[in-house]
């Protein structure tokens, strides 16, 4: 059983939260967010809000901060082999009352279909509260170009 290592990212002035499923190896190692650099979140992000692509800890905290947008994971600890979302077993959800007790989050965006899976088992039912689905920013997810996931992704920029 994996335990997630890092705390959720958000202030009271957050209004977006969105949720990915479980952080990869590489994120665990760096204890942040999106760490794999084939991962495409960050390069989508910053599409998105048409800025330069965040590149340390403390740039990618500011990124998101600045912009209203909390990140979190729907899972607080699982079994996982390696990254692959689709060897979770025993996953354990995340609280979300911290978060949406201290921003005033108006909307939640989850980063892919795993996510909204657990998601939708067991966070929304505590929480009454509905999210939309994006296209996962994984580099499993081959899929979708970076072009389309943009697209996808500029609903969040209404938003904040």
């Amino acid at each position: 059983m994996i335990t997630h290592p890092f705390p959720p990212l958000y202030d009271t002035h957050s209004r977006i939260l969105i949720l990915g499923s479980f952080p990869s190896v590489k994120s665990r190692e760096q204890m942040f967010f999106y760490g794999h650099p084939q991962n495409r979140f960050w390069r989508v992000l910053a599409a998105v809000f048409d800025c330069a692509v965040p590149e340390t800890v403390e740039e990618k905290r500011v990124f998101l901060l600045s912009r209203r947008i909390a990140l979190w994971d729907v899972l607080a600890s699982c079994e996982i082999e390696g990254s692959a979302d689709s060897t979770i077993k025993n996953p354990i959800p995340n609280d979300l009352s911290p978060i949406l007790c201290a921003a005033p989050i108006t909307r939640i965006y989850l980063n892919g279909r795993t996510a909204e899976k657990y998601f939708r088992r067991f966070t929304a039912p505590k929480i009454g509260h509905s999210a939309v689905c994006l296209p996962s920013t994984s580099p499993a997810n081959a899929a979708f170009s970076l072009n389309k996931l943009v697209e996808a992704w500029q609903i969040i920029r209404e938003e904040v």
